[in-house]
């Protein structure tokens, strides 16, 4: 009986730890996947570097607590999976929604993003956001835009004159 409580407070410390240091953590369902599909979904979270587990609700509950993290611990309720990134930010959100798109059995919920709680309307607009990449490239378009107008402009009038 003690091993057993010893053993739960353990994982609710270990989960602890991982959501304070997280840059990113976000809750999902998952019922309905087969064991295939689950797999498949966390080899891809697990190549980008994100763990992906799933944990009694009562432990994730108080682990999020015991992080300073109230509203995510409100969300456990049923069968739920944690996707936990360390290094990229957008990482669990983007690979979860896109997984969803093809697999409607995964829900994504509320998402704590470099410490601040998101709710799920917030990790969904996130999860939608173009990668930095794709960003960079806008951003970049945009600047040279009137640069090249302005060249067009000037190279249109030399040769009228």
């Amino acid at each position: 009986m003690r091993d057993a409580i010893k053993r739960k407070q353990e994982a609710v410390e270990q989960l602890s730890e991982k959501l304070k240091s997280a840059v990113s953590a976000v809750a999902f369902d998952y019922p309905g996947l087969t064991v295939a599909e689950f797999t498949e979904l966390r080899t891809q979270l697990r190549e980008a570097g994100v763990e992906a587990k799933v944990y009694k609700n009562n432990i994730a509950r108080r682990a999020a607590k015991d992080a300073g993290f109230d509203e995510f611990s409100e969300i456990f309720t049923g069968p739920k999976a944690i996707a936990i990134s360390s290094s990229d930010v957008v990482a669990p959100v983007k690979i979860l929604n896109d997984f969803a798109k093809t697999h409607n059995q995964v829900v994504l919920h509320a998402s704590i993003i470099e410490g601040l709680f998101m709710d799920v309307d917030q990790t969904k607009i996130l999860a939608n956001i173009p990668s930095r990449e794709v960003l960079l490239t806008q951003l970049a378009v945009g600047l040279l835009t009137p640069v090249r107008e302005l060249a067009i402009g000037l190279n249109m009038i030399s040769e009228e004159a």
